[in-house]
């Protein structure tokens, strides 16, 4: 067995890209070196020589690029007390400067990400600019976000600073390139902009991504043309833009033609005024028999008929849902088929309105296949007018929450193209949150279509203006208002579920819709000697001789090690007492983790007995290098640990 020890720090980037040319050219490795000559004579006739060519660069791109491939050596502590059902949930909020988060995210989530969706700073002259440091981005973070000092240091990024386009690229570019790594091979990332930065942002995305991966840019109208107010400005933007760019295999989630209904509302007719009636439960239900209703598709009650349903089946009055069999469809559907429908009510004139919702429990509309079909389907269109959606989220409480540049109905929108709607299992990345407008259209989402897609939120905590409804209400940065928001509206969308009907407090899909989250917080490492004073290492060498950082728990240091091992944050964590020594096993014993001293040999039996109960595929188990009793203790129970077929010894 090889004992391994871990150093602290997240995905070392660069030498990954090493090992990748590595296995493709393994030629040009020299000693461990990469040969560029061999390299060239590798590459041949696609080695760019002249000094010009077409690139887009400026100030300080290539420190941004190391910047990005440097490993940090942060942690993320958990936070029990601000999360929301910690033992269960697998979402994830995470709080702290996302270049940082980015990085210690690579080994666990690395490729795992379905969809990102990003609403970074527009570059106004208002929005902030985080001024990374090379050196200490840790201690960085900490100083400008008054952790520990009383002083928010943020700053924006106005015009007369000299650099107004250069410091915004300084931020972005390392951002974008790390947030590739995670994205999974059929993955997609949204990015909202306006025109300040669109050139540039589409140029820095061509370079990371590649120009043959840019899907589109989607306009977005964000303003009605006839609230534009007089003022300054010659000419008033009314759009917004979303850069969409993907990543491998991912395709566009064309629109099905027989869900084309799902963009019109129905009504119907009632032909029959005194229909039988029966009890479902507790509820009166009334039978309709066949053509006593006609349903009627239109874009409007005053434009020209499309298509007119026959259907038979039963409507639930007096509630919001209701099911119907639909019989037909212009005779070009082979079987009966269940859909829902909710009943938007009456108009006075003897017609009831009702809309097909776009997730039935079946997740179809039609199950029957079209006999004929002249169009299978059709693409999306790159406008959307949303500008009824930029409206105030309607959550109890004392506050109300904005929907800002990023209403609920543009992330459901963008669901839809990247066809997060029909993976019932998915992971959802948003690494400029904000008021966690993606964590809620996420839960939304899985209520509607009983799926487990899970968020994973990140947010600077930016201080809140102490003239703001929110100051007044209590929150200081942003990262509270976000967490509320989470509670909230998960609360919010169980209540609803339940009042209409769908489910009950005690049903499978309501009991398993994930509407908690973890909550961690960018720090410096728990461990001494994995985050030392580089002006004073001598006092730093003689402080590791105790491991923990003082404020420091064990729960800290167990984390930082799943981060560290690359393992998922939202794994189960059990704890065993063996010989009055705790043992933290993480997704049922893929990792054992020990952080007591004084281990003596004879633990080393104790723990195959806890292998053979847990019986996971690979067990991996981490002690503290100063834990063991002796040299000898160490020794023998890594050779025990060998024979008995744990394979992976690992030292902090």
């Amino acid at each position: 067995m090889q004992e391994t020890q871990l150093n602290g720090e997240s995905l070392d980037i660069v030498s990954e890209n090493v090992s990748k040319l590595k296995e493709l050219f393994p030629e040009i490795v020299t000693e461990d070196k990469i040969d560029f000559d061999k390299l060239k004579a590798v590459l041949g006739n696609y080695i760019e020589g002249d000094s010009e060519r077409y690139n887009f660069t400026w100030k300080g791109k290539a420190r941004a690029l190391r910047l990005a491939q440097t490993p940090s050596t942060g942690t993320l502590r958990p936070c029990k007390e601000e999360s929301k059902n910690w033992d269960t949930t697998e979402n994830l909020y995470i709080e702290g400067d996302n270049l940082e988060v980015l990085k210690l995210l690579q080994k666990s989530y690395y490729g795992k990400i379905k969809m990102i969706y990003i609403d970074p700073p527009y570059n106004t002259g208002n929005d902030f600019v985080y001024p990374d440091n090379y050196k200490d981005n840790i201690t960085n973070y900490l100083e400008l976000t008054g952790q520990l000092t009383d002083d928010l240091k943020i700053s924006t990024n106005t015009e007369t600073g000299g650099r107004y386009h250069t410091s915004w690229l300084n931020m972005m570019y390392p951002r974008i390139r790390l947030s590739r790594n995670l994205l999974s091979n059929d993955g997609v990332i949204f990015i909202s902009i306006n025109d300040k930065e669109l050139e540039n942002l589409k140029k820095i995305c061509n370079e990371i991504f590649g120009e043959e991966n840019f899907l589109s840019c989607f306009y977005i109208k964000v303003r009605h043309e006839d609230r534009i107010l007089t003022g300054d400005k010659e000419i008033q933007e009314t759009i917004e833009q979303i850069l969409a760019y993907k990543r491998g295999d991912f395709k566009v989630n064309k629109i099905p033609l027989a869900e084309r209904l799902d963009e019109y509302k129905f009504f119907i007719k009632e032909k029959n005024k005194n229909p039988q009636s029966i009890k479902l439960g507790s509820k009166n239900a009334y039978i309709f028999h066949e053509n006593d209703y006609d349903i009627i598709k239109k874009d409007e009650p005053n434009n020209n008929l499309l298509k007119r349903i026959s259907v038979r089946g039963t409507i639930r009055k007096g509630n919001s849902s209701g099911r119907l069999f639909v019989a037909h469809i212009e005779d070009k559907f082979e079987k009966e088929t269940l859909i829902k429908v909710e009943d938007m009510g009456d108009d006075g004139l003897g017609y009831r309105y009702f809309h097909i919702p776009k997730n039935t429990k079946n997740g179809v509309y039609f199950q029957g296949k079209p006999k004929t079909r002249t169009v299978k389907e059709k693409p999306y269109p790159n406008f959307y007018d949303l500008v009824n959606e930029f409206n105030t989220v309607g959550l109890e409480g004392d506050i109300e929450f904005k929907n800002g540049k990023k209403p609920l109905a543009l992330i459901e929108k963008l669901f839809e193209i990247s066809n997060i709607k029909n993976i019932p299992d998915c992971l959802i990345l948003d690494f400029f949150s904000g008021s966690a407008t993606t964590a809620h259209a996420v839960m939304k989402l899985n209520a509607q279509n009983e799926g487990n897609c899970k968020f994973l939120m990140v947010q600077l905590p930016e201080k809140i203006d102490e003239d703001s409804d929110y100051y007044r209400a209590g929150y200081t940065n942003i990262c509270e208002i976000g967490k509320e928001r989470i509670r909230r509206a998960g609360d919010k969308i169980v209540s609803e579920m339940n009042h209409n009907g769908q489910t009950s407090l005690d049903s499978k899909s309501n009991s398993d819709l994930d509407i908690g989250f973890k909550v961690f917080k960018l720090d410096s490492s728990n461990l001494a000697k994995w985050d030392p004073e580089y002006d004073n290492l001598e006092q730093s060498l003689l402080d590791s001789v105790e491991n923990l950082v003082p404020g420091r728990n064990e729960l800290d240091l167990v984390y930082e090690i799943m981060l560290k091992y690359g393992i998922d944050l939202t794994l189960p964590i059990e704890e065993y007492q063996i010989q009055d020594k705790k043992f933290y096993s993480i997704g049922f014993g893929a990792l054992i983790i020990c952080l007591d001293d004084n281990l003596t040999s004879d633990l080393a039996s104790e723990i195959i007995k806890l292998k053979d109960d847990l019986s996971p595929e690979v067990m991996r188990v981490v002690f503290k290098d100063n834990g063991f009793a002796s040299d000898s203790d160490k020794t023998n129970i890594k050779e025990t640990l060998k024979t008995n077929g744990i394979e992976e010894f690992v030292t902090i």
